[in-house]
């Protein structure tokens, strides 16, 4: 995986960007920047065609991990965990789910990996978070090359900023290697820092998996704000279609949402796919629990271009939760709103709003109700 450092759908502008784009294809609007694009591809030669390349890892590993204590000190010093990682498909393999959990006399690990396939790069982001602190790394991206994948980024550490980057090799159906490393000299050299040596298991029990013997670590009973969200819901949703602009026209989609845990729900996963008259929609969101400030981060993605959106961080009061950030819309900053609302064991509702002025008045945009499948077994009382 394996590296140590939402029912909100889709909030924020990003998706808007996404979602006036399919409307202009339908309306029989070719957009410039479309245009543009395919006058710039044409005659290239074709990008491999990479959506299948996490395939391999695909299942639970025995992971064996060694860790050096003190990265770029000149440290010797290595502690070694054993643990299990489960890995699951998400939209048929374009994007992938890993879960780490390992013990050492150092202590216990929790760490997720959420990794998501774009289509336009033919690259992957490695999405990286552990329960510790509930909020998700920089992006690691990159792409397999002859049967080895290499990612990188840059990163504050220690006050500097590093390179860093990921390398899976000796990939076979029953085994494969997982390296980070960090190079504080512009990648001329790197320090290995982190080693994952992963080993098929074939038959998986109960205590194998991650989390099956996780107790909720005490703590606040927020951390379990989102347990009533985990199931499987049908969901109506009415979109906006030009927000705050005047706009009265709206559009709508019907699909369903399937929402799991993590982390013994000090996370989740919400995998969701509507269709309407607009086109069709293949998302995703991740929320973090971060027990220092007790609050959630929500993160988004669809498969359409594969990266996470920026991260909206609130809470619960009263049965109510609220979640906000700051994005650009038509190049201007606004807020963002989320609000989850009339939450019921069978029934909720979410709203998205904008606000230009500051927070002082906001415009509602997307609306979604959800209403629990009868006899679904993926719900947790």
């Amino acid at each position: 995986m394996r590296r140590a450092n939402g029912f909100a759908v889709f909030c924020g502008t990003r998706w808007l960007h996404l979602f006036c784009l399919a409307s202009a294809l339908i309306l029989g609007v070719a957009p410039t920047m479309l245009l543009s694009q395919n006058a710039t591809t044409a005659g290239a030669p074709t990008a491999h065609d990479g959506q299948q390349d996490f395939d391999f890892d695909i299942g639970t590993w025995k992971t064996h991990v060694s860790r050096l204590q003190h990265p770029l000190t000149g440290s010797t010093s290595w502690t070694e965990y054993d643990g299990t990682t489960v890995v699951s498909k998400i939209w048929n393999g374009r994007a992938n789910l890993a879960e780490l959990e390992a013990d050492s006399p150092a202590g216990h690990l929790e760490v997720l990996s959420l990794r998501l396939y774009n289509p336009q790069s033919h690259q992957w982001s490695l999405n990286t978070a552990s329960s510790r602190s509930g909020t998700i790394s920089v992006p690691t991206i990159g792409e397999f090359k002859d049967g080895r994948g290499e990612f990188f980024d840059t990163e504050p550490f220690n006050g500097r900023n590093i390179l860093v980057r990921n390398v899976w090799s000796d990939i076979t159906p029953s085994s494969c290697r997982f390296e980070q490393s960090f190079s504080s000299d512009g990648g001329k050299t790197w320090e290995v820092n982190w080693i994952a040596t992963d080993t098929r298991i074939t038959a998986v029990t109960n205590a194998e998996k991650p989390g099956a013997s996780q107790s909720s670590s005490g703590g606040s009973d927020t951390q379990h704000d989102f347990d009533f969200a985990i199931g499987t819901w049908k969901a109506h949703l009415s979109r906006l279609v030009h927000p705050l602009t005047g706009s009265t026209t709206w559009v709508t989609y019907d699909g369903t949402s399937v929402v799991r845990k993590i982390w013994n729900g000090r996370a989740n996963l919400e995998e969701f796919e509507a269709d309407g008259a607009a086109g069709h929609i293949e998302g995703l969101t991740l929320r973090l629990y971060d027990p220092q400030a007790r609050q959630w981060n929500q993160v988004w993605a669809t498969s359409n271009d594969g990266t996470l959106g920026q991260p909206m961080i609130g809470d619960f009061n009263n049965g109510k939760g609220e979640f906000y950030d700051q994005e650009p819309l038509s190049g201007r900053a606004i807020f963002v709103r989320w609000v989850q609302s009339f939450i019921a064991p069978n029934k909720c509702h979410f709203e998205q709003s904008f606000s230009k002025d500051g927070g002082k008045t906001w415009e509602v945009n997307w609306v979604n109700v959800y209403t629990r499948v009868e006899n679904d077994s993926n719900h947790t009382h």
